[in-house]
């Protein structure tokens, strides 16, 4: 007897897109509330535990460089498939972790398994978009990357302080989620693109004609990495550092403050012009620094949860225009290609940002990694906010002169 499997239609399919997509940012942030009791137990430095985040984001950046095209070739359902199967592995390897080398193979499994998925659901959430609004895939990209981020930081800290097995439940989890989410992305039609040659690896291309548009939008997205590389790799030992608590639900909820605000930003501005989007977060990034810089010197609560809130919307912004203003100008057999080469080069500066703050905190402390660190992402925020004015005028004048 043969079982017909029931197809989503477009909006399901459009709602599983976005469910891989939430699902990649809960397994991302997923161990960010566990790396003070990791150190605790198992006497880390802030060194091991900043390469422990970093190892997810530099094996992202090897598998994007490799498969950041097989989606275009294979289809969007079989690459989230793929990545989705991964990161269930993943959550199954931490879960049984016996020491810090485990750590590292599960980060690994997630950047490889983020690498097949996050491409391939962000290309996907554009081709089953049925709303009228255009902007809606890139503002739900955002708003289920927060989701993500904000229900693994606060389910991890509450199962790690009040359940048993505080080191292994919300890994538990993770992967019954991802066995959840493989079945809602294996009810996707079945769908390979045609006449295209089988999938072989190949170089970094950005289509003829999006060269500017493509460097804004990765220096905005990189922008919003780099800015959350500093909050996941210190945010943790900072918040813990001023509320003199080792209680992880604290952590995770101040730490959750942040991915809430980049959701309800994203929510409430989907609708705002893409440059706009970009310069302005690139304001309120430069703003947030300012204020963590002040955090560290200070050691107010208040300006932390400021620091989370100013951050969390300039993040928002950054991610929603850059995702914006490469969406809309890329044709449908690149997509796929162009948003893993937008991630690839997002993710090397999370990574450089990550390593190099973990390093610093180890060596310097916290507060002087910060005075290092924040000014260089400052830097990359006004370089990215400038470009982005730049190439809105470049663009006006442009319709202007066909018109």
């Amino acid at each position: 007897m043969t079982t017909t499997i029931t197809r989503f239609s477009r909006r399901g399919s459009f709602w599983a897109s976005a469910a891989v997509l939430a699902l990649c940012l809960w397994a991302s942030g997923a161990p960010s509330v566990l790396y003070p009791s990791y150190a605790a137990e198992w006497q880390l430095s802030s060194t091991v535990i900043t390469t422990i985040f970093a190892t997810y984001p530099l094996v992202l950046l090897v598998g994007l460089l490799v498969f950041g095209n097989i989606s275009d070739t294979i289809g969007r359902r079989r690459a989230m498939l793929i990545g989705v199967g991964l990161i269930l592995v993943s959550g199954a390897l931490f879960a049984i972790a016996p020491n810090v080398a485990w750590l590292y193979v599960g980060r690994a499994l997630q950047g490889i398994g983020t690498a097949f998925a996050l491409g391939a659901a962000s290309a996907s959430l554009v081709e089953n978009n049925t709303s009228s609004n255009p902007r809606l895939a890139s503002s739900l990209t955002t708003a289920s990357t927060a989701l993500g981020l904000t229900l693994a930081l606060l389910i991890s800290g509450t199962l790690a302080q009040y359940a048993p097995w505080p080191q292994q439940l919300s890994y538990i989890v993770l992967a019954v989620l991802s066995a959840l989410v493989f079945a809602a992305v294996y009810r996707m039609p079945a769908q390979t693109p045609d006449a295209r040659p089988a999938w072989r690896p190949q170089p970094i291309r950005v289509p003829r004609g999006t060269v500017r548009v493509f460097l804004v939008s990765t220096l905005s997205v990189a922008l919003a990495y780099s800015v959350g590389a500093v909050f996941l790799s210190l945010g943790a030992s900072i918040a813990r550092d001023l509320t003199a608590t080792t209680n992880l639900l604290v952590i995770g909820g101040l730490l959750a403050v942040s991915s809430v605000m980049i959701g309800a930003t994203a929510i409430a501005l989907q609708r705002i012009h893409a440059h706009v989007a970009v310069i302005v977060g690139a304001v309120l990034s430069i703003a947030g620094l300012g204020v963590l810089e002040i955090v560290v010197s200070s050691g107010s609560i208040g300006l932390f949860l400021l620091w989370c809130v100013v951050g969390g919307a300039g993040y928002s912004l950054a991610f929603m225009g850059g995702l914006q203003l490469i969406g809309r100008l890329t044709r449908p057999e690149h997509r796929g290609a162009t948003l893993s080469a937008l991630y690839l080069f997002s993710y090397l500066l999370q990574a450089l940002t990550a390593v190099g703050a973990g390093i610093l905190a180890t060596g310097l402390g916290l507060a002087a990694s910060v005075d290092i660190v924040a000014p260089l992402v400052a830097v990359l925020a006004v370089a990215t906010g400038v470009l982005a004015l730049v190439d809105w005028r470049l663009r006006a004048r442009a319709a202007v002169a066909v018109a």
